[in-house]
């Protein structure tokens, strides 16, 4: 056994007796895990199959068993390798997963892990999951893409050094061009500006007239006020109406946290333009032209609401999963306000998700899980895995594959909705796809292709932002703090947001509010978020 072996099974045991109540780790303790195959110096395929034990969540629009999906099977083709799968939906992932790591009853590996930094890092101290960057000598795949993206290792590492997952990563666009600078695109409908002989409008008292049109004028033609002049899903990121409070100034998005371009990090919900936001839509709910149950519909409400083409404004990612790819509706461009303001905020989304899979401490066979997972970081692979395939013959097909240019070409969506439709193929996990590959390895998806135009007509220039807030990797004590902090302080301003929009008095209580917010412990979550974000800068 080599040196970084031998470290690696120090760790490993050192784990295992956290994890099992201080016994000694064997083959026969753990039925959840594989037994050692005492494999080294492994190649693809492997002249005998063996097994893996994963857990992972998937879509319930899936196969209960992830094997069924052709991308999985191409793989076990291709490596000698199943995968024996404990899967669940993601309702119930969580609980399953946690009640997993509390037993003891630990798989090799956990897919689509979910967790947040501050479990990741508990787990690597409890012994539940192993650091990782030993491993990546085996992964040539993964190596490939840290030379070529080499930001993302600093993302993947710990405060401690140590790197104790292996991410998701999907470029598209970078910088304010990136597909996730706004996640909450307002989309108006243009079907009843045609009718009511309106033209788009440009600034917040425009669109006041235009909401009153649509309540008032009956532009559906039925005959019924059963028109929703605008609807959203309250504090529900690419559903909620934060894009547009940058008519108002600073700004908001999904967190409240927005940085300036003098670089200070601020709470968008304790700024004076925030306050100004809320003042102006709790004037059009008292006009009655937002959506009673804004403030309490889910997904699947607002979903079929939107199917029966009753908005005439509404928010979310992509229209083609609400209301179709028509031409019924069309991207609202920031507003200009009252003070001239022309604004809209940056989200701080990334296509990077840290821990997309971990390894526990009960995998007694690291380099063959190492060079598995490598596999998923191939870029045909990581393509396919992240949107589905080709060549299916139970599913719609996400590609037409190009033998001769060994290209994915991304087929119509031909009217499906692209989330439902991917969902059903694809296995998510690690991966990574980098802006080089468009055009080499796949086309752009249909569906982020076009987005990417109107990010960059529509929006981009309204964008005064130069920078977001990246994806510190915080200590165990700074998460412990922020978790703590947060779980008052947001609870405290998502309630205080939907209250004073449905109900009026946010003015005549702003300073009584910014007391509390300070009692919560703004100044200190401002002090921690401003050092993470001035390390990271560094």
């Amino acid at each position: 056994m080599n040196k970084i072996g031998k470290s690696v099974s120090v760790i490993l045991l050192a784990g295992s007796l956290i994890v099992t109540g201080c016994s000694s780790k064997s083959s026969s303790s753990n039925k959840f895990s594989s037994e050692d195959y005492k494999l080294s110096d492994v190649s693809f395929p492997l002249k005998e199959e063996v097994s893996l034990k994963i857990m992972t969540s998937s879509s319930p629009l899936a196969p209960k068993d992830p094997n069924e999906k052709l991308i999985f099977q191409r793989l076990e083709e291709k490596t000698g390798v199943h995968i024996d799968w404990r899967n669940y939906t993601g309702d119930v992932f969580n609980e399953k997963r946690n009640l997993a790591i509390a037993s003891g009853e630990l798989p090799d590996a956990i897919f689509n892990s979910g967790f947040s930094d501050y479990e990741l890092l508990k787990n690597a101290k409890d012994g539940v999951i192993v650091p990782v960057e030993d491993l990546i000598q085996y992964m040539p795949n993964l190596q490939a893409v840290l030379e070529k993206a080499p930001q993302y290792k600093a993302m993947m590492t710990a405060p401690d050094g140590h790197i104790y997952a292996f991410p998701w990563i999907e470029e598209l666009g970078e910088g304010k061009e990136s597909i996730h600078s706004v996640d909450a695109f307002p989309w108006i409908n243009m079907e009843w500006l045609t009718k009511l002989g309106l033209k788009m409008p440009t600034t917040t008292e425009e669109l006041k007239q235009v909401l009153i049109a649509f309540k008032t004028q009956d532009p559906n033609g039925n005959g019924e006020a059963d028109e929703i002049p605008m609807s959203f899903i309250i504090n529900d990121g690419g559903q909620d109406p934060h894009s547009l409070f940058g008519a108002f100034g600073l700004g908001d998005n999904g967190d409240f946290t927005v940085v300036t371009n003098n670089d200070e990090v601020k709470l968008s919900a304790a700024d004076e333009s925030y306050k100004k936001a809320i003042v102006w839509l709790n004037d059009l709910y008292n006009e009655g032209l937002i959506d009673v149950e804004a403030f309490e519909h889910d997904w699947n409400t607002y979903l079929a609401k939107g199917r029966e083409n009753r908005y005439g404004l509404y928010f979310t990612w992509d229209k083609g999963n609400i209301t179709g790819m028509g031409d019924d509706y069309d991207l609202l461009a920031p507003l200009k306000g009252p003070e001239g303001h022309q604004n809209v905020a940056r989200s701080n989304g990334m296509g990077f998700d840290r821990s997309r899979l971990v390894v526990t401490s009960a995998n007694n066979n690291l380099e063959l899980t190492a060079k598995w997972i490598d596999q998923l970081y191939d870029p045909h692979q990581s393509v396919q895995n992240n949107w589905g395939t080709y060549g299916d013959e139970k599913h719609q097909n996400i590609f037409e594959f190009d033998k001769s240019a060994n290209l994915l070409k991304h087929r119509p969506l031909e009217g499906s909705a692209p989330v439902e439709l991917r969902e059903k193929t694809s296995v998510g996990g690690p991966l990574a796809i980098l802006d080089s590959y468009y055009g080499k390895v796949t086309t752009k998806p249909e569906d982020a292709a076009w987005r990417l135009n109107l990010m960059k007509e529509v929006m981009v220039p309204y964008i005064e932002a130069e920078n977001i807030y990246p994806r510190v990797f915080f200590s165990l004590e700074e998460l412990d703090r922020l978790s703590t902090i947060e779980a008052d302080l947001f609870a405290y301003v998502k309630r205080k947001r939907a209250e004073w929009i449905a109900n009026g008095g946010i003015e005549k209580e702003w300073n009584e509010y910014l007391d509390e917010l300070d009692r919560l412990g703004l100044q200190e979550w401002l002090e921690i978020k401003q050092s993470g974000y001035d390390r990271n800068s560094k």
